[in-house]
C-alpha cells in the first residue's frame, strides 16, 4: 500500500466504498425481508387465526362458520384448515409432509396450554417456504379441534418486484451523478498535485519560472501558494547567488589586477625613478589594503548573519560616542565643502554594544559623505523605543526601485563602481545586522533632494547624571 501513489490510493478508497455500500444494501434489503416482511405475515396470521377461532364458542362449528371459511380461502392468499385431531391435519395439506415434521412434542405441550404455535418451513412442491400457525380450540372439557392457517412466502424478488425498476432508476442516477462528482473531484484534486509534481521536478533542475496560481482558497490552494512563494523565493536566492559571485570576482580581481600590474612594472622597469618606484609600492600597498578591507567586511558579515558575534553590551553615552565618530570626518568634510548640521542629545544613555555602534555611525556618515553635495544632518533624540538615530545628506538621490535593495551585499546605487566611491558594497549590510542584533530597526528613504537613513535603537533610554 505504502509503495502506490495518492490516486491509485483514493481509487482503491472509492471502489472499497462502493463495495461496502452494495453490501450494506443487500444486508438492509435481507433485513427488511426478513424481519419487516415476515413479521408482518406473522401478525396478520395470528390475528386471523385468533379471529377465526373466536366465531366457535364452546359447540359445533356452524354451516355459516364453515361457509366464512371457505369463502376467506377464495379471496385470500392465506389458506385455513380446521380439524378436530392433529393427526388428521395432513391429511388436508395440499402437499407432502410428515407430521412429526410438522409438530413436535414441545408443540403439542404448548397447544394443550391453550396457545398458538407459529411454524415455517420450505415445500419442494411449491418451491417456496411457507409460514403458518396452529390455533387450538377450546371446548368446555379441553382441546375439541385446531384451526391451522399458512400461506406461501414470496421471495425477496416478488417482494420487491414493484419497486425494483424505481430502485435500478434511483442507482442508475446516483452512480450517474457519483461518477460526475468524483470525476470533477478527481480533476480538482489530482491535476494541480500532478503539475506541482512537474514543477518541482523543473525546480530541481534550476528552473524557477513556473507558477501554480490555482487562486483556490483550500489546501490545494494554499499548497500551490506555499510552492509559489517557494519557487520566487528560490529565484531571488539562485539570483542573489549569481548576483554575489559576479560582484565578489569584480571586487577582488580590482585590487588583484592592480597589485599584479605594479608588481610587474616594478619588477620590469628596474631603472624607474625613486618616484615611479614609489607610486608603484603605494598603490600596490593601496589595493593591498582594500583586499583586506573585503575580506574582513565578508567574515564579519558573515558571523553577523549567523549570529555567530555576540554583542558585548554596556551603558553607553551614546551621544559622546556619536561626537567621537563625527570627528573622525572633520577632514573629509572640510576637504569636500560640505557643511554639518547637528542635533544631538548629549545626555542620552543607551545600553548596547559601543564598538558595533561606532561602526554604525562611521558607515552610515562615510556613506553620506561619499554621495553628499553641499550638506549632511545628524540627529539623535530620545523616542519611544528609546533612541533614535536620523541622517540625511543632499545629492544623488536613491531610485525608488533601488531603496528596497539597500543593505544588499555588494549592492551599490553608483552602478559605475567608481574607485572614489565605490567602497566594498558591504558598509550598510553590516549597519543593518548590527541593528538587528541590537532589536532596531533600519529604514532609509527618499525626500525630495534627500537620502535619509533613520535607526531606531530600542532599549531603556537613561539619563546622564548632568541631568
Amino acid at each position: 500500500m505504502n509503495n502506490l501513489n495518492l490516486s491509485k490510493k483514493m481509487l482503491i478508497v472509492f471502489l472499497g466504498s462502493i463495495t461496502c455500500t452494495i453490501l450494506f444494501s443487500f444486508f438492509f434489503i435481507h433485513y427488511l425481508y426478513t424481519d419487516l416482511y415476515k413479521e408482518q405475515i406473522k401478525e396478520s396470521i395470528m390475528y386471523q387465526g385468533n379471529r377465526t377461532a373466536s366465531h366457535y364458542h364452546y359447540g359445533e362449528l356452524s354451516d355459516s362458520i364453515i361457509e366464512k371459511i371457505q369463502w376467506y380461502n377464495i379471496v385470500s392468499e392465506y389458506e385455513i384448515i380446521v380439524v378436530d385431531r392433529l393427526d388428521d391435519l395432513t391429511s388436508y395439506f395440499p402437499y407432502q409432509i410428515d407430521y412429526q415434521s410438522l409438530i413436535n412434542e414441545s408443540d403439542e405441550k404448548i397447544l394443550e396450554t391453550g396457545k398458538p404455535v407459529m411454524k415455517e418451513g420450505y415445500v419442494d412442491e411449491l418451491k417456496r417456504e411457507i409460514f403458518g400457525g396452529i390455533f387450538p380450540i377450546k371446548g368446555e372439557n379441553g382441546l375439541i379441534g385446531f384451526i391451522y392457517i399458512y400461506v406461501p412466502l414470496a421471495a425477496i424478488q416478488d417482494v420487491f418486484h414493484d419497486s425494483l425498476p424505481i430502485m435500478l432508476l434511483v442507482g442508475s442516477i446516483f452512480f450517474i451523478v457519483l461518477f460526475l462528482i468524483l470525476q470533477r473531484v478527481w480533476r480538482s484534486l489530482f491535476e494541480p498535485l500532478q503539475t506541482l509534481q512537474t514543477y518541482s521536478a523543473e525546480v530541481s533542475k534550476g528552473d524557477y519560472s513556473n507558477r501554480l496560481n490555482t487562486g483556490r482558497k483550500d489546501e490545494i490552494g494554499k499548497l500551490a501558494t506555499a510552492f509559489d512563494t517557494m519557487s520566487r523565493s528560490l529565484e531571488e536566492q539562485d539570483q542573489r547567488k549569481k548576483d554575489f559571485t559576479s560582484n565578489i570576482v569584480h571586487e577582488l580581481r580590482t585590487p588583484l589586477t592592480y597589485i599584479s600590474g605594479y608588481a610587474q612594472l616594478s619588477r620590469d622597469k628596474i631603472d624607474s625613478s625613486p618616484d615611479d618606484v614609489k607610486h608603484y609600492l603605494s598603490t600596490i600597498e593601496k589595493e593591498t589594503e582594500r583586499l583586506k578591507k573585503l575580506i574582513h567586511d565578508l567574515v564579519e558579515l558573515n558571523h553577523l548573519e549567523q549570529d555567530i558575534y555576540t554583542l558585548e553590551t554596556e551603558p553607553i553615552a551614546i551621544a559622546q560616542l556619536l561626537l567621537d565618530t563625527l570627528e573622525l570626518f572633520a577632514i573629509r568634510l572640510q576637504d569636500k565643502n560640505i557643511q554639518l548640521h547637528t542635533s544631538i542629545d548629549e545626555e542620552l544613555i543607551l545600553e548596547g554594544d559601543p564598538k558595533r555602534l561606532q561602526q554604525v555611525f562611521y558607515n552610515t556618515i562615510d556613506n553620506a559623505v561619499k554621495y553628499a553635495e553641499q550638506f549632511i544632518s545628524v540627529h539623535l533624540t530620545a523616542s519611544k523605543q528609546g533612541v533614535q538615530y536620523r541622517i540625511a545628506n543632499d545629492g544623488v538621490t536613491i531610485g525608488d526601485e533601488d531603496v528596497e535593495r539597500i543593505g544588499e551585499r555588494f549592492f551599490r546605487t553608483d552602478k559605475a563602481r567608481t574607485r572614489t566611491t565605490g567602497g566594498t558594497g558591504l558598509g550598510l549590510s553590516i549597519v543593518k545586522e548590527i541593528v538587528r542584533l541590537h532589536v532596531g530597526t533600519f529604514t532609509i528613504s527618499n525626500e525630495t533632494t534627500e537620502t535619509i537613513v533613520v535607526i531606531e535603537l530600542p532599549g531603556q533610554m537613561q539619563r546622564s547624571e548632568s541631568s
